[in-house]
C-alpha cells in the first residue's frame, strides 16, 4: 500500500505525464524496483523521495518547489505580453495624434511604406527572451552533448556496414 501510494507521487522523467507506477518505460520501472530496494532498507518515504529528486531533479516530483527560475519562467512571458501590449497601445495613440495633426503645406507627400525597421524591436526582444530563457533552462549543454553524439553517427554508421572493419564494442 504505500509503496504504491509513493509510486503515483513520483513523475516518470520519460512519459512526464505519468506516475512511475502508471508507466511502462523503462526508467519507471528501474525507479519503482529503486523505491522498492530503498523501502526494504528501511528508508523513510522523504527520504526516498529525496534520493529521487537528488537522482532526477525536481521534475520527478507532481509538487516542485518555487525557485527563481520556475518564478522566471512564469513571468517572462506575462513581461513580454504586457510589453508587447504597451507598445501596441503606445504606436496606436501616436499614430492617431499624427492622423489629427495637419501636415504644414510644404510637407512632400510621399507613398512609401516604413519597410522592416519597425518589426527590428520586437525581433529583438523575441531573440532577447528566447535566448534567456534557453541559457537560463540549462538547456545549451544538452544540445552540445546531442550535436557531439551526432557528429559521430556517419563514422560509426559506415563502420557498422563495413564487413572487414573492427567490432563496435
Amino acid at each position: 500500500q504505500q509503496f504504491r501510494q509513493l509510486t503515483e507521487q513520483l513523475r516518470c522523467p520519460k512519459c512526464q505525464n505519468n506516475s512511475i507506477a502508471d508507466s511502462n518505460a523503462m526508467i519507471a520501472t528501474d525507479m519503482r524496483r529503486r523505491v522498492y530496494d530503498l523501502m526494504q532498507e528501511g528508508k523513510s518515504r522523504q527520504e526516498i523521495i529525496d534520493y529521487m529528486v537528488a537522482r532526477y531533479g525536481n521534475f520527478v516530483t507532481y509538487d516542485p518547489p518555487l525557485t527563481p527560475l520556475t518564478v522566471l519562467l512564469w513571468v517572462l512571458p506575462l513581461a513580454a505580453i504586457v510589453a508587447g501590449g504597451w507598445i501596441i497601445v503606445a504606436r496606436t495613440r501616436r499614430r492617431v495624434r499624427l492622423r489629427r495633426e495637419p501636415l504644414p503645406a510644404d510637407t512632400p507627400v510621399c507613398g512609401a511604406r516604413a519597410g522592416w525597421g519597425v518589426y527590428v524591436p520586437g525581433a529583438v526582444i523575441a531573440l532577447a527572451v528566447g535566448a534567456g530563457s534557453y541559457a537560463l533552462t540549462g538547456s545549451y549543454p544538452q544540445v552540445r552533448a546531442w550535436q557531439q553524439a551526432t557528429a559521430q553517427t556517419p563514422g560509426l554508421l559506415a563502420r557498422a556496414l563495413d564487413p572487414q572493419a573492427q567490432p563496435l564494442n
